[in-house]
């Protein structure tokens, strides 16, 4: 059934956006309504600091600087966002698809509830083809990476949908250490090219990078991975007075060794790195422009961005091999193809009333996804032989936001914020029964405390209501496309409440150190499954951990980390199949040195441990723990010369990337299938080196 807030008329609820829309247009073109400097939106939490900065809203927020990820060995892009504390990347297919994350007691999937942004743009894809809220990282290139900035819990009236559990926003640099050419050999046929340059144009500098990727992997099935990525930015002024313009281009095409099952490996039926369905695999692209601009003066600062994205994905898995269609099998392809638009507009000022501080940011975020198709069709061998879903999607929405930031004393400050979301779903599709619109909208609080900071302790006090959308085809369905049975519509956008007490402190010279306790709870779990082209039962569940996160620079060139995670996930209602969420996370650890610095020897070596979770509802199946390090050692020969070697899994540890708990058939098994643990392993010890020449 569809909230309350989802009956507004379409003319009241848009309305509603025109005047909110007008208003901060107002704000922004009367600057002598407005006063003081640009909003706290970069909250530094390196270590090296003498004691605390007035800046951070929640202990579990801050900003990862290039410095710490300069040195941190990485096995795919994505593993940028593992510099977060408690993240988790993994894969469970081919060096493609997006990987599965993991954040506070979520399976995150391929991204749902954990937000993801590059240089303004948007990541998630709702309403996707394989999966809701579908991040694919792998356009990312590290070494652009300037900084990231991340957040957790649902108290931050600026973001939106997939926030619930976390965000993060990833920035390119705007200026290179002169030109890079990077030239890259490893393991398993590995080899990559990376091209970076820079160069004055007019008032500002124009930025590009290319970069060129091959792998085969470990896997008897070779990978055959062909990526393709170019960045072209032009960059003038700063942050704060600027502009940036920003074209970026990407495609990949890989063979996929999916999750098998553990009675295939048993048997000898197969090894460790073998597929049962070696034609599995994919093709995406990815190509944006985009632009940031920003002016800070007096009366305040105004901030605008908007994007285009055209983006495809057609992907092939077989994950039940016979279970469905014991003569041809089960192999079906997924297919994605969409043009996302959208911008976001902001202010910020500042006023004194009765000797206080009083900020205020208003701002209206606008996204629309015109999806040409999105599909799922059975396949053999990567040919179609039947269409389950074949629907055009439009999906559009509206978030408009205000902050208000009062300095009652110097050490006291509290937040109160709002965010209004309207949601439009319009979908046509290849069965007219399944067609329809939907529209929702909702009222999300935000709430916040700080005390401090003393020269070694800050405390924080956040509470708030976010939100996850639905696969819009969810929220129009009326019939099974497999079955013809009458089949339930989810609610649009589904509600999650978030509380969070914490505290930060500087012990002494160097090291930062910070905890968080929190709880959120989420009106349902997701709804709408990609796989099968239909819904899902739901059900409510709270989550609740504690984070405990430090950083310690006992020198100029050496820096060290460590955090660790617990939490605890369950299904709030009664059912007898039990309270445990699949794949939750319980326990996470992270830990790593970096040293060096322009000269002589660099590198770093980090620790990641990936606690057992439970697989199935009654926790009577459970996944196996994993603990994997790796290693990046450096050594500038000159200023022009430098060369590199990363190890991956240094002490070869057969371990399981993810693993899941499912009935899956293989030839000659019983008709209903066998109930079995899946899994996708860790990828062996690999060697991979680089040599970078500066010019």
């Amino acid at each position: 059934m569809a909230s309350e807030e989802s009956r507004y008329s379409r003319k009241r609820g848009f309305g509603r956006v025109l005047f909110c829309a007008a208003l901060i247009s107002t704000l922004t073109a009367h600057p002598a309504l407005c006063a003081g400097l640009p909003g706290r939106d970069v909250i530094v939490v390196t270590p090296g600091q003498e004691g605390l900065s007035s800046d951070a809203d929640a202990a579990s927020q801050g900003t990862i600087d290039d410095e710490q990820l300069e040195h941190r060995p990485l096995s795919r892009p994505a593993e940028v966002l593992e510099a977060i504390p408690g993240v988790i990347v993994t894969q469970h297919s081919g060096s493609g698809k997006a990987n599965q994350y993991f954040l506070r007691g979520f399976n995150l999937d391929h991204g749902t509830d954990f937000a993801v942004h590059v240089d303004g743009m948007p990541v998630n894809l709702p309403s996707h083809g394989h999966g809701q809220g579908y991040a694919d990282l792998n356009f990312l290139i590290p070494e652009l990476v300037e900084h990231i900035h991340y957040r957790k819990g649902p108290y931050y009236a600026d973001e939106g949908d997939f926030s619930a559990a976390g965000a993060a926003h990833v920035h390119y640099k705007r200026a290179l250490d002169g030109n890079t050419a990077d030239f890259s050999l490893g393991s398993f046929g590995y080899k990559r090219g990376l091209f970076l340059g820079e160069t004055g144009l007019g008032t500002g500098t124009l930025l590009g990078a290319f970069e060129s990727v091959g792998d085969n992997g470990p896997w008897n099935n070779p990978e055959h991975l062909k990526k393709l990525n170019a960045v072209l930015r032009y960059v003038s002024g700063n942050e704060k007075n600027g502009i940036t313009l920003s074209a970026m281009a990407y495609s990949n095409r890989w063979n996929s060794t999916d999750q098998v099952p553990q009675r295939a490996l048993d048997s000898g039926l197969i090894g460790r790195f073998a597929a049962l369905d070696p034609t599995d695999g994919g093709k995406s692209s990815r190509a944006s422009l985009s632009g940031l601009w920003a002016r800070t003066d007096s009366a305040g600062a105004t901030r605008a961005s908007a994007y285009v994205i055209r983006s495809t994905l057609s992907l092939y898995s077989n994950f039940t091999y016979f279970l469905n269609d014991p003569v041809n099998g089960d192999q079906f392809q997924q297919v994605d193809r969409r043009i996302v638009s959208g911008g976001e507009l902001s202010r910020t000022w500042k006023q004194g009333l009765n000797g206080r501080e009083i900020e205020h940011v208003a701002g209206v975020r606008l996204r629309n996804d015109h999806i040409g198709q999105v599909g799922l069709f059975s396949t053999v061998a990567r040919t179609r032989i039947g269409t389950v879903r074949d629907d055009v999607v439009d999906q559009s929405s509206a978030g408009l936001y205000y902050l208000n930031t009062i300095s009652w004393a110097e050490k006291l400050r509290t937040q109160i914020g709002l965010r209004r979301e309207f949601h439009n779903f319009r979908v046509a599709s290849g069965n007219p029964l399944n067609s329809g619109r939907a529209r929702d909208s909702l009222l999300n609080p935000k709430l916040g405390l700080v005390l401090g900071p003393w020269s070694e302790l800050e405390l924080f006090a956040n509470y708030g209501h976010g939100f996850h959308s639905n696969d819009a085809r969810g929220a129009t369905i009326t019939v099974d496309p497999a079955t013809g049975n009458q089949a339930d519509r989810v609610t649009p956008l589904v509600r999650a409440k978030g509380g969070e007490l914490g505290l930060r402190a500087a012990l002494f010279r160097g090291f930062q150190t910070s905890l968080a306790l929190w709880r959120l709870d989420v009106a349902s779990e997701l709804l709408f499954a990609g796989d099968a082209g239909t819904t899902e039962a739901s059900r409510p569940s709270t989550r609740r951990g504690i984070e405990w996160a430090s950083y310690y620079k006992p020198l100029p060139l050496v820096t060290a980390d460590f955090d660790l995670t617990h939490s605890k996930a369950r299904f709030r209602d009664d059912d007898p199949v039990g309270k445990y969420i699949p794949g939750a996370t319980n326990r996470t650890a992270s830990g790593g040195i970096t040293f060096g610095g322009d000269r002589g020897w660099t590198g770093g070596l980090r620790l990641r441990y990936f606690g057992p979770r439970a697989l199935i509802e009654d926790n009577s199946q459970r996944s196996q723990s994993s603990r994997l390090v790796n290693a990046k050692l450096g050594y500038a020969i000159s200023k022009k010369l430098r060369l590199q070697a990363e190890v991956l899994n240094l002490m070869n540890r057969k371990v399981n990337d993810i693993e899941y708990f499912y009935q899956s058939r293989l030839n000659g098994e019983p008709a209903a299938g066998v109930g079995d643990h899946h899994s996708h392993p860790a990828e062996p010890r690999t060697l991979r080196v680089s040599l970078q020449l500066h010019f």
